[in-house]
Order: C-alpha cells, then sequence, then structure tokens
C-alpha cells in the first residue's frame, strides 16, 4: 500500500523536485509581505500553514488533472499510475478532500478570515477542473487555456501572503499586486518550460507548446514570461530597496536561459529540452529567494 503511493509521487507529484519550489514560493510570499509592512521578524506560524497548505494546493492541482486527463491518458499515456491501475480516482478523490480538511483546519488555526482566500482558490480550481465549461474552446486555443489556468497561481499566492498580512489585521501591502503578476508570469514560465521538447522526445497525443507553436515560437514566448515575470519582480525590489542586486540577479539568470533557448532552437538535440526545464526550475527559485531572503540577508528595507 505504502509503495503505491511512494511511486505515485515519485512519478507524478516528486517532492524531491516540487518541494524546494513550493518552499521558496510559500518563504517569499510570508516573507515579502512581512518586510512590505515595515517588519523583519518572520512568523514561524504563517511560514508553516503557507507552506503546508500551497504544497497541497499544488497537490490538488495534479489530482484535478488526473480526473481531468484520464480519458486522454488512457488512450495516449496507459503508463501513467491511474490507467495502470497504481491508484485509482476513487482514491484519489479521497486524497483530494483530506487535504483540503487539512487546509481549512489550518485556516482556522492560524486566522479564521483566511478561509475567505482558502475558498476563492477551491472555487476556481473547481471551475479549472471543469475546463470553464469551455473545453472545446480552451483546446483549441491553447494561449488562452494557459492563461486560464495559471490564474490559480497567484490565488494561491494571495493565500500564502495573506498568513502574514491578514493575520497581522492590515490590509494586503499595495506592492503585492506586483509580487502576484510576477507569480502569475512565473506560472507561465514554467508551464512552457516543462513542455517544450526535441522533435524526438514528443509523444503521440502529447500538446506540447513546441508541437502547438513550433519550437521557435515556444522558446520565444518562455522568454517572453521570463522576462515579464522579472519585471514585475523588480518592481517589488524597488519598494525594498533592492533594485539594483536584484536586478544582477534576475540578468544573470535570464541571459542563462537565453543562451540555452538559442542552443536548443538551433540544434534541438534529443533531451535537450530537459535543459529548459531544469533552467526554469532554477529561474523560479532564484525569483523567489531573490524577493523573499536577499532583502533579509543584506538589509534591504521598506
Amino acid at each position: 500500500m505504502q509503495w503505491r503511493w511512494w511511486i505515485y509521487q515519485r512519478e507524478r507529484f516528486p517532492i524531491v523536485a516540487h518541494g524546494p519550489l513550493i518552499a521558496a514560493f510559500s518563504f517569499c510570499a510570508v516573507s515579502l509581505s512581512t518586510q512590505l509592512r515595515g517588519e523583519q521578524r518572520l512568523s514561524p506560524a504563517a511560514l508553516v500553514v503557507a507552506f503546508v497548505t500551497c504544497l497541497l494546493f499544488f497537490l490538488q492541482l495534479r489530482i484535478a488533472d488526473e480526473f481531468k486527463d484520464f480519458d486522454e491518458d488512457l488512450r495516449y499515456r496507459p503508463y501513467r499510475p491511474v490507467p495502470r491501475g497504481l491508484v485509482s480516482l476513487r482514491e484519489l478523490g479521497i486524497l483530494f478532500i483530506g487535504s483540503a480538511v487539512i487546509q481549512l483546519a489550518l485556516a482556522v488555526w492560524l486566522a479564521p478570515p483566511l478561509v475567505i482566500l482558502l475558498v476563492i482558490a477551491w472555487v476556481y480550481l473547481g471551475l479549472m477542473s471543469r475546463e470553464f465549461g469551455m473545453r472545446d474552446f480552451l483546446k483549441a486555443r491553447p494561449l488562452a487555456y494557459l492563461v486560464s489556468h495559471m490564474m490559480i497561481m497567484p490565488l494561491v499566492d494571495l493565500y500564502a501572503t495573506g498568513t502574514d498580512w491578514m493575520v497581522a489585521g492590515e490590509g494586503m501591502p499595495k506592492s503585492m499586486w506586483w509580487f502576484l503578476a510576477a507569480s502569475f508570469f512565473n506560472g507561465m514560465s514554467l508551464d512552457l518550460g516543462r513542455k517544450i521538447r526535441s522533435p524526438a522526445d514528443e509523444e503521440v497525443g502529447v500538446p506540447t507548446y513546441s508541437v502547438l507553436w513550433g519550437t521557435g515560437w515556444a522558446v520565444t514566448a518562455w522568454w517572453f514570461f521570463l522576462a515579464a515575470s522579472m519585471a514585475c519582480a523588480v518592481a517589488v525590489a524597488a519598494s525594498l530597496n533592492m533594485l539594483w542586486q536584484l536586478m544582477i540577479l534576475y540578468s544573470l539568470l535570464l541571459t542563462g536561459c537565453t543562451i540555452v533557448g538559442i542552443r536548443f532552437v538551433r540544434s534541438p538535440y534529443p533531451g535537450r529540452g530537459r535543459q529548459i526545464e531544469a533552467l526554469t526550475f532554477f529561474w523560479t527559485l532564484g525569483l523567489y529567494l531573490g524577493l523573499g531572503l536577499m532583502p533579509l540577508l543584506i538589509g534591504g528595507s521598506h
């Protein structure tokens, strides 16, 4: 029994890969909110609640995908855990409900008003799982599909920041809007980064962006959303008196992404798409830790 779930997480929700990103994501949300309120001391309770709740949010997103994509997986990807019978949709549904109970309990424990933000994210997740009642329309328009699904990112981040400013009994800091926008664009770049592949690595029935848009346009879109997330993050950095420090960090990361993208477009050898996915991972770590950790370490201030 235990090994089934260990295999499932390894294949569909690898904690080793997702854990550091979600930790950076939630830490940054709490840290940034604290700093923008003019405080420096982070609340351990807020950090724990934000991390656990965000981790469960992303698990719920994966479970929702298992339900949504079941028919396609059965046809094109029978090797995945659910089609091959490793775990069932019923078991995943129970796991989804159990994780929601934990999220609700944590919100009530930390600050009952957080339940409002939690419900907003849940409602949007529910609409996503039903493709907003426009499945065929969205499937025919990959960019609209991507935008509609990535709106969940700022909603999850809104909850994570709320574990600080809502608990403090204050309104959301104004500069936080730029952070939520950065989270949205970063979500776009993450999705693109994991769905750009070399021609030899493409799978039948898997609509990667390199198939839908072609290699060149897919990489260009990836660059665009990286740059957009950087622009929004820099706007937040200015509020922290960390403009030049973070400009240097993000510029170095973006330069690395540009070089790898150019190499991929010119020579899309088998396996090279994974370099884009790996760089997107490091970009995300750099983006969030830059905003959340650097000001604490080197003395940025609001």
